[in-house]
């Protein structure tokens, strides 16, 4: 990746070595990073919290209406 890339994972947690990211984005071998799923949730390392070149975000991808139904129905 070059230096100016951003890299956003809402995947899933494991497709980021989130060490390896932190250590390229303290010595700012890229950009910045955007994300919203990690791979030990809830805990988010400290190396990522700590960094201003990164975004995050709770997971909320099945914050909807129709996705919160849907959970109802099928958990109740």
């Amino acid at each position: 990746m070059q230096s100016s890339a951003y890299i956003v994972n809402t995947s899933r947690g494991e497709v980021v070595d989130e060490e390896a990211l932190a250590d390229l984005l303290a010595q700012r071998h890229i950009a910045g990073a955007g994300l919203d799923v990690y791979s030990a949730e809830p805990k988010i390392p400290s190396a990522l919290r700590d960094l201003p070149n990164v975004v995050l975000l709770p997971h909320i991808g099945s914050a909807t209406i129709e996705g919160r139904f849907r959970s109802v129905i099928i958990f109740s």
